[in-house]
């Protein structure tokens, strides 16, 4: 273990200190009540809306996705990761997500991904890509434009939907570099360093090589996307430097980026405008589309 006299990262010395900045649930008076939000969302949303589930993307049985179709055939899509720090929760907790863009005439793909320790970050984030360049190629036979696409997600998915903004598609994938009009990132983890010093290293497995690879404000480049970078407003002070440094070198290498702290949010309720088509956070990603 590191010396406790120094710092582990920036000013904290112990992992307890870490980890308050990081385990959202120590924020909150019932975590479990945050979930069963989620979960009832998602249930009411598979039930009244059109949906396919569970469409393949990948050769392994984690790589599936969920669409949730615009009413109109043409529609702008929006592609979202789901939280759970990398290592819980699937894509059928986060169908919610949906409801809001549906009634603003946006298709919305909901991505489920392998969870570590099974896997790594780095296999998680090549699954991510994958999911996108999918919908890219095969949106069009479920009523999407994916000439009008739009990429978000919430705390690890806010990580999964930078790392597919700094993506080589062209090089990669044979798509164009730059396949997203707008990004929606809620909460996300944009450099993981400190996550090596916290209750979630012995899951999620972090060392120099992973955390270089995949820390995006580190990777930042000049891209075409516009991004609102968002995070509750009750959360920790370490979210909230995270999304800050990462809307600071979007915008420093030339990317139109807005910082949007969402009042009275938590880090679970953070994302529930996207249940509402008349919230804020629907309204720009409608805009954005031009849905």
């Amino acid at each position: 273990m590191p010396d406790t006299a120094a710092p582990l990262y920036r000013e904290f010395r112990t992992q307890d200190e870490i980890d308050r900045q990081y385990n959202p649930s120590l924020a909150v008076a019932d975590p479990g009540a945050e979930l069963r939000h989620y979960q009832e969302a998602s249930r009411l949303a598979r039930e009244r809306l059109p949906c396919a589930l569970r469409l393949p993307y990948g050769p392994t049985r984690a790589e599936t996705l969920d669409v949730f179709p615009a009413e109109q055939p043409g529609a702008p899509v929006f592609v979202f990761f789901h939280g759970g720090y990398w290592r819980a929760l699937d894509a059928a907790d986060f169908s919610g997500v949906a409801v809001g863009p549906r009634a603003r005439g946006i298709t919305t793909v909901v991505v489920n991904y392998a969870l570590c320790p099974r896997v790594g970050i780095d296999e998680i984030t090549r699954q991510a890509r994958a999911a996108v360049a999918w919908v890219a190629r095969n949106i069009g036979a479920h009523g999407g434009d994916a000439a009008r696409l739009a990429v978000g997600g919430h705390s690890a998915g806010g990580h999964l939907a930078a790392m597919s903004l700094l993506t080589p598609w062209e090089r990669d994938y044979g798509l164009g570099d730059d396949p997203f009009r707008a990004a929606l990132l809620f909460s996300g983890l944009y450099e993981l360093e400190p996550l090596r010093w916290s209750y979630l290293q012995p899951a999620i497995q972090l060392d120099e090589g992973i955390v270089r690879r995949n820390s995006p404000v580190r990777l930042v480049r000049p891209c075409a996307t516009r991004a609102w970078i968002g995070w509750g407003a009750l959360e920790s002070a370490e979210f909230a430097r995270q999304s800050t440094a990462f809307h600071a070198a979007w915008t420093g290498a030339g990317n139109a980026g807005e910082l949007a702290p969402v009042a009275d949010a938590n880090h679970f309720s953070v994302i529930h405008g996207l249940e509402d088509p008349d919230s804020p956070v629907c309204g720009w990603l409608a805009q954005a589309l031009g849905a």
